[in-house]
This record gives C-alpha cells, sequence and structure tokens, in this order.
C-alpha cells in the first residue's frame, strides 16, 4: 500500500483553516466588507466574545484575515479577508451547493447520492 502521507500533511493544514465552524462563519461574514469585532460577532449566533477572539487570533496567523487596529478612544478594530483568505470563498462556494444538494436532493437520490454528483451547468 502506498503512503499517503503527503496528501494527508495538505489536508490536514486546510483542516486546521476551515475546518472549524467558527472558521467558516467569520470567513464568510467578511466575504462582502470590513467588519468591526462588535459587527461580526452580531452576525454569528452562539459565539461569545472569547470564543471568537481565539479565532480571529487564529485566521490572522494563517493570513487569512487582517486585523486593523485604529488609535482613538474607544478603539476601533476592523477586520477584513486577505487575497489569501478571498481563495477559501470559491471553496465555501462549492461546500454549500454540495449542502444544498445532500440536503435536498433530487426524487429518487440519496442524499449522499446528490452530494456526490459533479455540477454539470450550474
Amino acid at each position: 500500500m502506498k503512503c499517503e502521507k503527503v496528501t494527508k500533511c495538505r489536508l490536514d493544514a486546510v483542516v486546521d483553516v476551515i475546518g472549524s465552524k467558527w472558521n467558516l462563519m467569520i470567513i464568510w461574514h467578511l466575504r462582502d466588507s470590513v467588519l468591526r469585532f462588535s459587527e461580526l460577532q452580531g452576525r454569528m449566533c452562539g459565539i461569545n466574545s472569547k470564543t471568537i477572539t481565539k479565532h480571529l487570533r487564529d485566521l490572522e496567523k494563517e493570513s487569512i484575515i487582517t486585523r486593523t487596529v485604529y488609535p482613538e478612544v474607544p478603539p476601533r478594530v476592523e477586520y477584513a479577508l486577505t487575497e489569501q483568505g478571498r481563495g477559501i470563498l470559491p471553496i465555501i462556494d462549492e461546500m454549500l451547493i454540495w449542502g444544498g444538494k445532500f440536503r435536498h436532493p433530487p426524487e429518487g437520490m440519496s442524499g449522499y447520492e446528490a452530494g456526490r454528483t459533479v455540477r454539470a451547468g450550474e
């Protein structure tokens, strides 16, 4: 059996970035605009300050988002996607398409079969 260590390492790297529900949600909410911490948190149901802060730091460390601090009182902090972060958006779009097929499969198909079908002309 051939070792798939290289592939597994690449997959691990992808999962480290987008494998978290909260990371995906943050990236999705930043897709169209720059948001302040409170705006971002307000758009995400069920996340507390500690959790969102951890995930924002992780995404910044991976160069998926930028954090800009303005020297004002009170301090203003804004988050935006980097070009590398924008590169994840097509992947999320494909996940949404697959999820729609999986959740609402065509008649006569299981969700699993529908999710595996290749998009044709969509």
